[in-house]
């Protein structure tokens, strides 16, 4: 036998091992042991889970000071932070729904009209039990599944073999099919080819006793969803119902609408979209798109940068603490989208209910499901977003405001509210019907409601100075606020409305355009004078509306004698376009029929009515074309005094739905072709 002789340096080494092996494990950081619990803990879906747990394991084996360390903490901290399953429950309540948007607008009642049908679907489809179907030769076996599932609320039929089952899908199909697979006259196999098709979205979970490697993988290559052996373990089974049936409620959430509020500012479509969550009782988050460029603001960074961070959308989420709120994307026409970024291009994904179930954020690198936020999109101009985004959403306008709901807004609403943000009541401040009417038509012009919000503010603050400075003789006695003293307290009206002349001129028509603040009238003017032939077109007039002059001129010299007029009027002269106000950019086709009639009274003599305007774009051949902005064509055309509107027959069904008070007082005429507009705008002969 032969034994190793043991050098100093063995025994040390051994000793060493040993005093080792004696000494306890280390202890876990706090923070580690602290992560793991919750991972633990928290009840995440499985891919979250298994992610979690390999980021933890990663974790413990870093260096404490690597700069790693503080990476991967901050990403399990932001992982379990999010709210995988926490959603709130819609109140559908649609009495209440309407009460809150009524008290909360007033002149939307189209839009009103709108999230309450919304709300309407909501509500038919949340009292809808889901359905499933049980199929079993076996009674005790399909008896006792019936009784699980009807105690987690599922409306449960029962078939004893595949022809019974067929009759039964016949008469209401269900939601889930749970079927056996060895049975009579039609078994499993053949049950599940029929239903896929003749109902391709009832998802199919096959039970057998008889289980096999070959079975399962036929059953899940003829469309089963799920393969059960017998004895049925009834967790696995109700929590396999409750993942189909969640995946068919995230299905039913595909088909919601994606809104988009489009209208001037100031029209109330940040607010009705607060009093939409308010309605439904849900988280309300909005964040501006105005001047976004970087996509990774939305979608976030990949970890591989310093200060990486996850994207608005999952943040936002996060601070509101469930997944399904309703999320206002504001501004998004002024999003930048050039050589730099296209952050609209996100929305592609976001807005598209057969992804968004799976957004993958950048930082996160996993899919969060997004199919129950309701998004709510704003923009000025609906025209500046691309066609691809357009289509995935529902587009919803906003019209200007008359100058009645602006009154009636005025008193409910905004002076209250003004009244209480500066310490004064009703007691202290009255406001009269000629004071509203000074504050909106002398000092604001706007469709929406903003700017009027911010005079009254303006009144108040120089009244409680008065107030404060006892300026006031009786503090006791209210303050009347009529047109006299809102001039004295804000100075000389900083606008006159445009009115229309009352004397008929030659060479001069009255016309209607669509701008961002709503409509206006405008003047055009036209001249001759001996010239080369030359078109003159002056008062910052855009492209469009330089070729809509240049088309009413040649309109005109190749018809000239239909119109009686000499045809080689244009070859020695000059024509000279002018529309007033040149420091306003001016452009747009609705002004082509406007310029026709201008022309036409200064080449025939006759003059053009004064209290009549027109609106048409105009082709070479004399059709006129429909336009937009009817609704804001009319108030302005009311506003200056216009008795008279010639629109193309073609917006027939946009005149139609106008409210009676917004036509009040006016004459529309609907024309087919030029000839006509000038029949009603030019003064006829002899009279």
């Amino acid at each position: 036998m032969f034994f190793k002789k043991k050098t100093p340096s063995t025994e040390q080494s051994e000793a060493c091992e040993s005093a080792s092996a004696e000494q306890p494990a280390p202890e876990m950081p706090g923070y580690l042991q602290e992560l793991r619990d919750r991972i633990t803990a928290q009840d995440l879906p499985a891919m979250v889970r298994e992610t979690a747990q390999l980021e933890w394991e990663r974790l413990t084996g870093m260096d404490r000071s690597a700069p790693e360390s503080g990476i991967s903490i901050n990403y399990l901290e932001f992982l379990l932070s999010l709210p995988w399953k926490a959603v709130t429950r819609d109140n559908l309540d649609l009495n209440r729904a309407a009460t809150i948007l009524k008290s909360r607008h007033l002149g939307l009642d189209a839009i009103h009209e709108r999230i309450l049908e919304f709300l309407a679907v909501k509500t038919l489809i949340g009292r809808q039990r889901p359905t499933i179907l049980v199929v079993d030769d076996e009674e005790i076996a399909r008896t006792n599944l019936a009784y699980v599932l009807e105690k987690d609320g599922y409306d449960v039929s029962m078939a004893q073999n595949g022809l019974e089952a067929v009759y039964y899908m016949d008469k209401q199909p269900a939601d889930i099919v749970i079927t056996d697979l060895k049975m009579e006259r039609m078994d499993g196999i053949q049950l599940l080819g029929t239903i896929r098709k003749q109902w391709p979205d009832t998802s199919v979970i096959m039970i057998t006793g008889y289980a096999t490697v070959d079975t399962a993988v036929t059953a899940l290559q003829k469309g089963a969803d799920h393969y059960l052996s017998k004895p049925v373990n009834l967790t696995k089974l109700r929590e396999q119902v409750r993942t189909l049936m969640e995946a068919r409620e995230r299905a039913s959430h595909l088909h919601g609408p994606v809104l988009c509020f489009t209208g001037p500012p100031g029209t109330g479509k940040t607010s009705i979209g607060r009093a939409i969550a308010e309605a439904l009782e849900r988280k309300f988050v909005r964040f501006s798109l105005a001047g976004l460029k970087d996509e990774a603001e939305l979608r976030g960074h990949r970890r591989t940068y310093v200060g990486a961070m996850a994207g608005r959308i999952l943040l936002e989420i996060q601070k509101v603490g469930v997944r399904n709120p309703v999320i206002m994307l504001d501004e998004m026409d002024k999003t930048i989208q050039d050589f730099r970024g296209d952050a609209v291009s996100v929305f592609l994904e976001v807005l598209d209910p057969e992804q968004n179930a799976s957004f993958v954020d950048h930082y996160l690198d996993i899919p969060f499901d997004l199919s129950q936020v309701m998004f709510i999109a704003t923009a000025n101009m609906a025209e500046n977003l691309p066609a691809p985004l357009l289509d995935r959403m529902e587009v919803i306008e906003f019209s200007s405001y008359t100058y009645r709901e602006k009154e009636a807004i005025a008193r409910q609403f905004l002076v209250p509210a003004q009244l209480k943000r500066h310490g004064l009541t009703t007691q202290d401040v009255r406001l009269t019907d000629e004071g509203v009417r000074s504050l909106i038509r002398g000092y604001t012009r706007e469709a929406g409601l903003r700017g009027l919000e911010r005079k009254i503010a303006d009144v108040c603050r120089k009244i409680a100075r008065q107030r404060v400075d006892r300026q006031e003789a009786d503090s006791n006695v209210p303050v009347v606020l009529d047109e006299e003293r809102i001039i004295a307290l804000l100075g000389a009206p900083l606008f006159t409305q445009t009115r229309a002349l009352s004397a008929p001129r030659v060479g001069m028509a009255t016309g209607l355009v669509w701008t961002a603040t709503g409509g206006e009238i405008i003047f055009v003017e036209v001249a001759r004078m001996k010239g080369s032939k030359q078109l003159l077109l002056t008062g910052s007039l855009g492209d469009v509306l330089r070729e809509s002059a240049q088309a009413a001129l040649s309109y005109l010299r190749s018809n000239a004698a239909m119109y009686h007029i000499d045809p080689g009027f244009f070859d020695v002269s000059d024509i000279h376009i002018h529309l007033p106000s040149g420091g306003v950019s001016k452009d747009g086709p609705s002004a082509g029929v406007t310029i026709f009639v201008a022309l036409l009274s200064l080449l025939t003599g006759r003059a053009v009515r004064q209290d009549v305007a027109v609106s048409g774009e105009l082709t070479l051949l004399g059709d006129v074309l429909p336009v937009g902005g009817i609704r804001e064509k009319v108030l302005a055309a009311s506003q200056a005094g216009i008795r008279q509107l010639v629109f193309p027959r073609k917006n027939k069904a946009e005149i139609e739905a106008l409210d009676a008070d917004v036509v009040q007082d006016l004459e529309i005429v609907l024309a087919d072709e030029v000839g006509e507009f000038a029949k009603v705008a030019l003064v006829q002969e002899g009279s």
